[in-house]
């Protein structure tokens, strides 16, 4: 095994378990396919590869494309660091080019220290989204609503027009993507409430199965990213709560109907040469072809000018 190979497999272990999610993962691969001499890189010459977990299927996609491999071969040694990890790894030179998603503001005083320009280009578009329990009859929540709960002024489903049961909000530790997300399009400038450290999961799938999971099963609200939720880390019993009454799915957050849409991000360090690997992948991503490759992932493309 080539020493470029040995660093992607070791990028991200923590991410690894999230990566078998995906389709094919952890298959084998009966039909190898030849090297295809046209491609933009082989194996050994393609840039090192971080980012957000909820873009493990896009790095995959990627690679396959751009090293002619299959999307078997290619998840097979797809990984991440998850959001936080993976900026600053830019930054410090550890990594070459991010599939990421936006950084939290404890990471972005980070890279300020860390001082590193760096490329930053909105490639898709994903959307925070609420969940709770499928037993739960509240399936629709206001944005007011949504702050009330996540300030202490709400503390019942029957505020909500629910049971009356005590409500239980979980969030996201302050460096996760989905923190950030969550403080940017529904906080603002508004202080949520600290949550104990049992309602603050580590990973996006912690929170997911918390909310399957937890004792009084209709009681929890917690919050993820679209993508991840519906086509990662789905688990049966919950569902996705519709926000001032539009529901997140494909066709609002691609027009931006629903209250709560981002962008996700391709960066690489400013100071790439321009015929460096990592500035010829981000300029791939950026083609037509690049694109393409993003919507056959199943993801929304952010809007191009």
């Amino acid at each position: 095994m080539n020493t470029k190979t040995k660093k992607l497999l070791a990028l991200g272990l923590t991410c690894l378990t999230v990566a078998c999610a995906f389709t094919g993962c952890g298959k084998k691969d009966d039909d190898q396919k030849e090297p295809d001499k046209t491609a933009l890189f082989t194996m050994e010459t393609y840039p090192i590869m971080d980012g957000s977990t909820a873009n493990l299927p896009l790095m995959a996609e990627v690679m396959a494309r751009t090293c002619d491999i299959t999307r078997e071969q290619a998840e097979e040694v797809t990984s991440c660091t998850t959001t936080p990890t993976a900026w600053v790894r830019l930054a410090n030179g550890e990594a070459d080019i991010l599939l990421v998603y936006e950084a939290a503001d404890v990471t972005k005083k980070e890279l300020e220290a860390i001082g590193t320009e760096l490329e930053i280009t909105p490639i898709g578009r994903d959307a925070l989204v609420f969940i709770n329990n499928k037993d739960n009859p509240v399936n629709n929540l206001t944005t007011q609503q949504l702050l009330d709960i996540y300030t202490g002024k709400i503390t019942n489903w029957k505020e909500v027009g629910g049971n009356d049961v005590e409500l239980i909000p979980y969030q996201r530790v302050e460096s996760s993507g989905s923190q950030s997300l969550f403080k940017k399009l529904l906080m603002k400038d508004v202080t949520p409430m600290d949550a104990p450290t049992e309602l603050r999961p580590t990973a996006m799938g912690e929170l997911i199965d918390e909310l399957a999971n937890y004792n009084n099963t209709a009681n929890a609200l917690g919050y993820s990213v679209y993508y991840y939720a519906s086509y990662m880390y789905t688990q049966p019993g919950l569902q996705f709560i519709s926000v001032d009454g539009v529901a997140p799915n494909e066709e609002t957050i691609a027009a931006g109907s629903y209250p709560y849409v981002n962008d996700f991000f391709v960066a690489i360090r400013a100071d790439e040469p321009a015929d460096s690997p990592a500035r010829q992948l981000r300029d791939w991503i950026l083609s037509d072809d690049g694109i393409q490759a993003l919507k056959d992932a199943g993801y929304i493309p952010a809007p191009r000018e």
